[in-house]
């Protein structure tokens, strides 16, 4: 079978890109020929809220990359139908994640289907962290633009479902996203301590990934400076890119007298360094204030790292709580407390406690159940 994603990709960086092109390996692993379609602009740089779109490293040799479509340009949307067509693709897949690509994508979708293509929505989010007045708009253009979906999380398939009549709703699919286990092995904690300049005599919390304001870092912050008090051997490593405004935090961290206690590694990391931060860790702390499903849980499970997320969206879904670490209230003393507890807990302790759950859980987590679901979703046509 010839299958097409289309979406982000190389030369962009980021999560869609991990995720779109692992995606797309597990396809050639099995069998089918595989396009990837992704962007020659994806977002006009004053809209971007990090420091770059793109990435360092260099074109992916195992993988066939077509830079087609730009993102504001109609007529752009029109040649990258036309190309999936005419390489014959019989299942277009796209990784939905914001309203704002509904025209562009929904578009080539609808060129597509014209043709007789099977068109398939990885959903990360239908409504998105960040609202707008026009969100249900345009994503209501793209849901009409697709015959199956599968939503990675239950709250997100309840809000796709939401979009469809009845009679469409065996077309949403609900499944979990698979482990990021495209960043390597895991090595040694000391020596990745001493490759990174953490103190590997610490116990390190790890809040990793873009800082936007949904992700709670200024709840965590207030959560951590309650439990330093307690146990001064906490360190907190945030890594990751400002997506929103850096001062906030650094004004909450001097407040809080937490200068010299927070390691701050603000900048986008590397896909070779990701390891590193993940065989450092001790806990990986999620403590969002709204979420669907996140990339980073199953970071955190490919290298069995206990979690700590909140009660939002889809995360406890994938995180059972007391198995493979904490389910907190979105409550700066309730992750307060889950961190007092992980902290008094001995290195033994809790490799007992989590370990061996963290091995048993992450098998639900397989690319091949996302390939079989993106099938599944229109194989009553076939």
């Amino acid at each position: 079978m010839r299958i097409g994603l289309l979406g982000t990709s190389w030369p962009y960086r980021g999560g869609l890109s991990a995720f779109n092109e692992r995606l797309a390996r597990q396809f050639m692993a099995e069998g089918h020929e595989v396009s990837i379609f992704t962007f020659t602009m994806q977002y006009p740089d004053f809209l971007f809220p990090g420091k770059t779109q793109y990435s360092d490293s260099q074109k992916p040799d195992d993988l066939s990359i077509y830079r087609v479509m730009n993102s504001i340009e109609p007529i752009s949307w029109h040649r990258a139908g036309r190309l999936i067509c005419d390489l014959k693709i019989d299942v277009l897949i796209i990784k939905f994640w914001t309203p704002l690509m509904a025209p562009c994508l929904g578009s080539i979708a609808r060129l597509a289907r014209r043709h007789g293509v099977k068109v398939v929505s990885i959903l990360d989010n239908v409504i998105p962290h960040e609202r707008h007045f026009y969100d249900k708009l345009l994503v209501r253009y793209f849901i009409r633009s697709v015959d199956g979906f599968v939503a990675m999380s239950d709250s997100v398939r309840q809000d796709c479902l939401a979009f469809l009549p009845a009679a469409c709703h065996e077309r949403v699919l609900l499944s979990p996203h698979p482990l990021y286990d495209n960043f390597g092995k895991p090595v040694n904690r000391d020596e990745a301590c001493r490759v990174l300049n953490l103190p590997a005599d610490k116990t390190i919390l790890l809040f990793f990934g873009f800082i936007r304001d949904y992700k709670g870092l200024d709840i965590l912050l207030k959560a951590y400076a309650r439990s330093i008090e307690k146990h001064p051997d906490l360190r907190l490593v945030v890594a990751g890119e400002f997506y929103n405004n850096a001062q906030q935090y650094k004004d909450i961290e001097e407040q809080l007298k937490l200068t010299g206690k927070v390691i701050w590694r603000s900048d986008f990391i590397p896909d070779d360094t990701v390891r590193m931060y993940f065989s450092a860790a001790d806990l990986v702390v999620q403590p969002y204030k709204t979420a669907t499903q996140s990339g980073v849980t199953q970071i955190a499970y490919h290298f069995e790292k206990p979690m700590l997320v909140t009660d939002v969206g889809g995360l406890a879904e994938i995180v059972p709580d007391g198995k493979v670490g904490y389910v907190c209230k979105v409550d700066e003393g309730d992750i307060a407390k889950a961190l007092n507890n992980f902290a008094e807990m001995s290195p033994e302790k809790r490799k007992t406690v989590f370990a061996e759950n963290i091995k048993n859980e992450k098998q639900k987590y397989a690319w091949s159940g996302m390939t079989a679901a993106c099938l599944s979703s229109v194989n009553d046509k076939w």
